[in-house]
């Protein structure tokens, strides 16, 4: 006979717990209604409350992120584990998923080019970005590209989801995006943290909010 252990074992009383414990989180409370669902489960993907303190948006991002969907906008993301983690489900049928980092033609571009497989398909996607999501949860350097592209004319897309992560880049990225977002609704986390869990969380609330 295998020993048991006391916890928790049903998945809806955890999910149930664990969004309740988050609700009572001071900063939490403290922001605007329509971002607390993303602020729900940007915190509920990393177990740190205090990432609140580092979170940034735009006023109208989850009006904008609304709009984006329902006009059937596709998302784009910089690596293939944010892809996988955003619940289809919650999307309308019209917008699709998109990632190319393993295409070849993307690291053909980036050695050309001397830059990361993540920021090459910023380029390659070009004009298809306009009007579109962005997700970023890995490259800062994607991120980087991306507002390099804005800023030499590239038609601005519908919403910037950016939480690149690491040590190298992701805190700059970031920090360049939320002083100057360039007139895109954007959310983005300040600082080293990041990743795709919360990626895929951010963009998972702004298209379902709290469902699962």
């Amino acid at each position: 006979m295998i020993a048991t252990m006391e916890y928790v074992r049903d998945p809806e009383a955890i999910y149930a717990q664990s969004f309740d414990e988050i609700s009572r989180v001071r900063q939490l409370q403290a922001l605007p209604e329509p971002v607390r669902p993303l602020a729900t489960r940007v915190v509920h993907a990393c177990g740190m409350p205090d990432v609140l303190d580092d979170l940034r948006f735009s006023p109208d991002v989850a009006s904008a992120a609304r709009a984006a969907l329902d006009a059937g906008s596709n998302i784009y993301c910089d690596v293939e584990t944010v892809k996988a983690g955003i619940m289809s489900r919650l999307l309308p049928p019209a917008c699709a998923l998109h990632c190319r980092i393993s295409a070849p033609e993307v690291a053909a571009h980036a050695k050309a080019f001397g830059m990361t497989r993540a920021a090459a398909q910023m380029d390659l996607w070009g004009e298809r970005l306009a009007h579109q999501i962005i997700v970023i949860g890995n490259a800062p350097t994607a991120l980087f590209r991306l507002l390099e592209l804005i800023d030499g004319g590239l038609p601005k897309p519908a919403l910037i989801v950016a939480f690149p992560v690491g040590f190298v880049g992701a805190a700059e990225a970031k920090a360049e995006l939320a002083a100057n977002p360039r007139g895109m609704p954007f959310v983005t986390l300040l600082g080293r943290r990041g990743g795709a869990g919360m990626a895929q969380a951010a963009i998972n609330a702004l298209a379902g909010g709290l469902n699962r």
